[in-house]
């Protein structure tokens, strides 16, 4: 089928009325700074502390934008008897961003979560030489890194922080244990009186119960301006008669 002469025309017409009728909007930049989105690749944020001086990013860069200068400094053993140990300490970390292309290579390779991306994209200059900058503007750019987003609630927790987390539960342990034990009164030595001059007596063992109760009774009757008490009587004891007559007559007869 032949086209219809004038048909492209048509269609381009009906775009534009389309867009004539729709509401325009405008971004009043830079009075009002736009929404980007929380993935935005602005520039790279450096996180110096966490900074080895390993030098992949370096290596790994695929236009050799990155420049890295450090030293050895030595440190000495953490304990008595131990050897000392060499760390590199950073001097420089530039980034020339004239050249890097935005591929995040470096900050993918970094082993101890030193890179960043940074939704800041305000950085034109007017030289071109000015693009290089140093490690204190890339410190500046890594307090706009925004909040890495929330794991989900299954996931497993990152080993990093499993071990940070005991780590720090037993420096908390310890803490307590030290604050427990310094807290702890310390005890005191009982002392003899000194003006004292005899001997503690020991201790007289206690004597055993009687279960027939004739040790008390034996007692009892041994204690003066006392009469004896038969067993199973509530009063003391009447005279016990004479076997034989107490009548003199009778003993005549």
């Amino acid at each position: 089928m032949a086209p219809i002469p004038g048909a492209g025309l048509a269609k381009g017409l009906a775009v534009t009325l389309r867009t004539m009728t729709k509401k325009t909007v405008t971004e009043q930049y830079p009075d009002a700074q736009p929404e980007l989105p929380p993935r935005t690749r602005g520039v790279i944020g450096l996180f110096e502390e966490n900074c080895t001086v390993c030098m992949l990013c370096a290596r790994e860069c695929p236009d050799w934008c990155i420049y890295i200068d450090s030293h050895k400094e030595t440190v000495p053993p953490a304990a008595p008897g131990g050897r000392e140990r060499s760390r590199n300490v950073l001097d420089r970390f530039a980034i020339d961003f004239a050249l890097c292309m935005y591929c995040g290579i470096c900050i993918e390779v970094c082993p101890f979560d030193a890179l960043f991306w940074s939704p800041e994209f305000e950085y034109a200059e007017t030289d071109i030489h000015e693009l290089t900058h140093e490690r204190d503007k890339l410190r500046e750019w890594m307090w706009t890194v925004p909040a890495p987003p929330a794991l989900d609630p299954g996931a497993e927790e990152p080993k990093e922080m499993t071990a940070a987390r005991k780590t720090a539960d037993k420096l908390a342990a310890e803490q307590a244990q030290q604050l427990q034990s310094s807290q702890r009164p310390e005890p005191t030595e009982a002392t003899q009186p000194t003006g004292s001059s005899e001997s503690a007596q020991p201790a007289k063992p206690s004597e055993s119960p009687d279960p027939t109760g004739q040790a008390g009774q034996a007692g009892e009757a041994g204690r003066p301006g006392q009469t004896p008490q038969r067993p199973g009587t509530d009063g003391p004891d009447q005279a016990v008669p004479p076997s034989g007559p107490t009548d003199p007559r009778e003993g005549q007869s």
